[in-house]
């Protein structure tokens, strides 16, 4: 994971902003339990004299070190242009006291509104508030939206979810996600062991830092637990009542990033809902890729101005769906930029939007239904090695290559060229008939663009644990031999395919490493015939392309001044050794070094991710995640190491959790937790 903005020739660095700015910094939020909120306020500097609105970012990510550099790019532009913004740690990371059990707690929805209480007290506060972020902040936003404190009047959720079982690094379609649970726990495992500054804080660092490594628990035993869609995700899911967010949300994501899906389901049920798609990764759209980048910082400003200042700023007359449609490329682990073009939708679903079926024949994609025949489509357990990362922050080599590496793994077919230029836009849908030889089984479907000169790009994937076929929150085993109705949902796209290319789809029981291995290789029966297709959601030219807007170029504020002390390095190795028939993939990524002259504070970053398999032994599966965090100043330097696995037998999970704090190189305390977890038809 990766905090950093690139230099950008294309991005604008403001300075004269309409008012000037005052930061404010180490504010220290009481709450009503006796613990404080560590925060960083940026805001006119006469603001006490003429209030403003203010706007929350609520994080567990360290707002004096390791989001530091985003955070100067970011809060001071809104602070300039007549906005108190404030920038929140949440409880039992950075500076704030405590300790974090998990992710998204009610308390953390609690504090949150302990945070608003205060903000709207305050002398620059004219008791207006609105709450934004990207991924974790984009998630609380939500669910503090749905708690209705009167004084939060809209939310900007950027990479987020309505729903944490259905989409999110946890499980996807009922899989355990096998690249993300573990990585995502191992990541927070981690990030929460750092300790407070003690030019902040004072003498009790040390003993807060302590108490923080040796009781902030690995996230992964408790996800783990709970394999099914139980109570413990409907909390902070807003989809169990859309009803409760009763605010104006614009929703924003890219194609490359893993929660593009949620937007579409948030139009669809949030009245006063905006949403925008570009090209983009895990990432704020002013600085991410691939380009293009917009002025999103603008495109922000108009929306808060219009909810909390009254200002009709026009955002509310555009189109209700503002996204890129992706010119065709061919396969890439990486680009700078996705040619394409912005098209507008009034609503969603759109009247502009219809499905065309495709139907299943040996290896063929047609238009006949008539044809019925039973398919066999065997387990091999490498397939989906070369699938990319689950969620793209950006990084090179995050995105899936050439899929002729993996086809030959799966079964495939392919439709007829396409007679003429064809846009997607929305969610494919595979419906099938199917049988499976064993009671724990899955599906996993690839979706392709092919060209006439034969490479795969991949254009969009779901998966579906088959035991919950008919309900996430109550799996089933499956009878051998018995025939099935299945429908597995692939993440959304915006794509045009051009005349001459061609669908392509693959179908497999395996994908690792995106899915935990069931436990037996299955074989599964795909039937053909009118119940066997795939949707395809083709989309017309509307009026309302014309009327999309241009984006305006990117702009922030200055970014502050940092030193780099380590250059960043990322690889991503796939090991195949023959001899004893095992797959591995080795992703690295050291983040490097960097001073922030404006503290003093030196952070850095180190990251291995390890994904091991042998051929036909789905009981081999392995997941190891390591780390080494710094965070320092002169004579002060601390260290977090961590070591997390995953492995499994027929009947249960196997975790382990280690972790080892340095201060100045020195072994200060040191912990393991292990935890056997009962499969649960996963």
């Amino acid at each position: 994971m990766v905090f950093n903005i690139q230099d950008s020739e294309q991005r604008r660095v403001k300075t004269d902003f309409p008012r000037e700015v005052e930061k404010r910094e180490h504010v220290m939020i009481p709450l009503s339990n006796g613990l404080k909120l560590a925060a960083t306020i940026w805001l006119p500097k006469d603001a006490e004299e003429h209030p403003v609105p203010a706007l929350l970012e609520y994080l567990p990510y360290r707002k004096n070190d390791f989001t530091a550099i985003r955070d100067s790019a970011r809060h001071p532009y809104f602070a300039g242009h007549g906005y108190a913004s404030i920038r929140v740690d949440i409880r039992g990371t950075g500076d704030s006291d405590g300790i974090l059990f998990d992710e998204y707690l009610k308390e953390e929805q609690d504090d949150a509104l302990e945070v608003i209480d205060w903000i709207i007290k305050q002398p620059f506060s004219t008791g207006k508030v609105g709450m934004f972020g990207k991924s974790w902040g984009g998630f609380n936003s939500l669910q503090v939206a749905s708690r209705q404190h009167p004084a939060l009047k809209t939310v900007i959720t950027l990479c987020s979810t309505d729903d944490r079982y259905h989409d999110d690094v946890h499980y996807r379609g009922g899989n355990i996600l096998a690249s993300d649970m573990l990585w995502w726990a191992s990541t927070m495992f981690t990030y929460n062991a750092r300790p407070q500054d003690p030019a902040v804080v004072g003498e009790s660092w040390y003993e807060n830092w302590i108490d923080r490594v040796e009781n902030t628990p690995p996230f992964v035993e408790e996800w783990l637990s709970h394999q099914r869609r139980d109570a413990y995700w409907k909390h902070g899911s807003i989809n169990e009542d859309y009803q409760k967010v009763d605010i104006p949300v614009f929703a924003v994501g890219g194609w490359q990033d893993a929660y593009t899906d949620p937007i579409f389901r948030m139009l669809e049920h949030l009245p006063n809902s905006k949403g925008l798609i570009g090209p983009w990764a895990h990432e704020y759209p002013e600085v991410a890729t691939p380009d293009p980048a917009i002025g999103f910082l603008q495109e922000a400003l108009r929306w808060w101005d219009y909810w909390l200042k009254d200002i009709d700023t026009g955002i509310m007359s555009e189109p209700k769906l503002t996204a890129w449609i992706q010119d065709s490329e061919k396969p890439a682990v990486s680009y700078d930029k996705r040619p394409g073009r912005w098209v507008g939708e009034a609503s969603w679903p759109s009247e502009t939007v219809e499905n065309k079926s495709y139907y299943f024949k040996t290896d063929r994609l047609t238009e006949d239904h008539q044809v019925s025949e039973a398919i066999t489509i065997p387990s091999v357990q490498e397939h989906g090695f070369y699938a990319g990362t689950f969620c793209p922050f950006g990084q090179p080599g995050d995105l899936p290559a050439d899929q002729r590496l993996e086809n030959g793994k799966a079964i495939t077919f392919l439709s007829e060229p396409l007679e003429e230029t064809t846009d997607f836009l929305g969610e494919p849908v595979f419906s099938c008939q199917l049988q499976s030889d064993e009671e724990n089984a899955m599906i996993a479907v690839r979706l392709m663009d092919k060209a006439p000169t034969g490479e795969s790009t991949l254009i969009s994937w779901g998966m579906l644990n088959l035991n919950h076929y008919r309900s996430h929150e109550h799996p089933e085993a499956l009878s051998t031999g018995k025939t099935y109705d299945v429908k597995v949902k692939l993440d959304a796209l915006g794509q045009q395919i051009p005349k001459g290319h061609q669908l392509e789809v693959a179908i497999s029981p395996t994908y690792w490493t995106k899915a935990w291995p069931s436990p037996k290789p299955v074989t599964l029966t795909l039937i053909t015939g009118e119940q066997t297709h795939l949707d395809m959601p083709v989309r017309t030219e509307n009026g309302l392309d014309q009327q999309v807007r241009t984006f305006d170029a990117p702009e922030t504020a200055p970014i502050m001044d940092r030193e780099i002390l380590r250059g960043e390095t990322r690889t991503y190795d796939i090991i195949h050794q023959p001899i004893d028939s095992t797959w591995k993939v080795v992703d690295y990524s050291d983040e490097g070094n960097r001073r922030l002259p404006s503290n003093g504070i030196e952070h850095g970053s180190i990251n291995k991710n390890t994904y091991t398999i042998k051929e036909n032994d789905p009981l081999s599966a392995k997941a190891q995640c390591e780390w080494a965090l710094t965070v320092g100043r002169g004579d002060w330097q601390t260290r977090v190491e961590t070591f997390s696995e995953m492995t499994s037998d027929h009947d249960t999970f196997y975790l382990t959790s280690q972790i080892t704090a340095f201060l100045n190189d020195k072994e200060v305390t040191s912990k393991t937790w292990k935890k056997e977890i009962p499969r649960d038809f996963n």
